[in-house]
């Protein structure tokens, strides 16, 4: 991904929406407002690093709070079908309004806990500044198609919380596929990763 981004149009309107709604809910902080593009959008963008989307699958975010990234994700990738999952009726409310402004026909959400989905399961799960990666992955790779892949959002400090999976991952029989470090672009140095799971 380069650093000397353009927000293109249907960002530029996404912005917009979100700002409206944030001013209502406060989804994000008023100093985040500043880097909506760099902190938020970008870095829900960064799955493209892990080459793992394509059409026709389907994506699960949980805990998808004010929509980062599963809100992105179905603006960039308009033949994925998106599902967004939280257990905060007010943040739902808000990305059914950003979905609805903007025409998202491949986004959807539920107002639910991830552990409450039955008889179901996804190509991609995704999930960002939920929980730590062992309680996360308990929620994930129940609901992850044999084939598919679970990528976690993570900090520089992503170590620890792996080494602390590493017996849900047994648990599951699943196994780090990849790990992707990146930057956002922002003047200082704000390191990102991309945790890859899969079976």
């Amino acid at each position: 991904m380069d650093k000397n981004f353009t927000i293109e149009k249907n960002f530029t309107q996404y912005k917009k929406v979100f700002l409206e709604q944030n001013s209502k809910l406060n989804l994000i902080s008023k100093n985040d407002e500043k880097f909506l593009y760099e902190k938020h959008i970008y870095d829900s963008l960064s799955i493209k690093l892990t080459g793992c989307i394509r059409d026709g699958l389907t994506l699960l975010d949980i805990g998808c709070g004010g929509g980062f990234p599963c809100v992105p994700i179905a603006i960039e990738f308009p033949e994925v079908n998106v599902i967004g999952i939280d257990s905060i009726r007010k943040k739902i409310n808000a990305i059914n309004e950003i979905k609805n402004a903007l025409d998202l026909k491949n986004l959807s959400v539920i107002c639910d806990r991830a552990e409450n989905i039955k008889n179901k399961r996804f190509d991609i799960i995704t999930s960002r500044a939920v929980a730590d990666l062992a309680k996360i992955a308990e929620y994930a790779l129940p609901l992850l198609k044999k084939d598919g892949v679970f990528v976690a959002y993570k900090s520089r400090k992503y170590q620890e919380e792996l080494d602390g999976a590493q017996k849900v991952f047994a648990k599951y029989k699943a196994n780090v596929l990849d790990i992707i470090n990146y930057e956002l672009p922002l003047d200082e140095v704000y390191e990102r990763n991309l945790i890859v799971i899969g079976f």
